[in-house]
């Protein structure tokens, strides 16, 4: 376990360092690309998704909004609800971070280590359908 965590965080820390070139953080970055793959989801969506709490991404959205790169229109289902999309700008960041994501696996995992890499994500995809069974059953094992 604490090797998985170690990796995660210099994992985050670096893709954070990536993306900072161009003045976002890993949690902007994260929305730009649900949105890229997405095109348009609501406030309660993203904040699922990113699993942080409505109040904390409406800030985020705000400060994104500010910038340039989402959009907000009101939800014609749900009048109390706002649908987020990505600007021109967004677009634009989103094709940026698809870059940075490549350059990123690219120097991790090179050409020789694919199927190292697709055993690795074959065990991280065990695990989590693992922990979502535990989940689904109150966590009994």
């Amino acid at each position: 376990m604490e090797t998985m965590t170690v990796a995660s965080r210099k994992m985050r820390t670096y893709y954070n360092a990536q993306v900072s070139r161009y003045g976002l953080t890993f949690a902007r970055a994260r929305v730009i690309l649900l949105l890229s793959k997405n095109e348009v989801m609501n406030q309660s969506a993203l904040a699922c998704e990113l699993e942080l709490e409505k109040p904390t991404v409406v800030r985020m959205l705000d400060r994104m909004e500010a910038i340039g790169l989402i959009s907000r229109s009101p939800d014609p289902n749900d009048r109390r609800a706002n649908l987020i999309s990505l600007s021109e700008h967004g677009k634009a960041m989103a094709v940026k971070l698809d870059q940075v994501r490549v350059e990123f696996f690219d120097a991790l995992f090179g050409p020789a280590d694919t199927q190292k890499l697709a055993g690795g994500i074959s065990v991280f995809e065990t695990i989590i359908a693992r922990i979502e069974k535990l989940e689904a059953h109150d966590g009994d094992i």
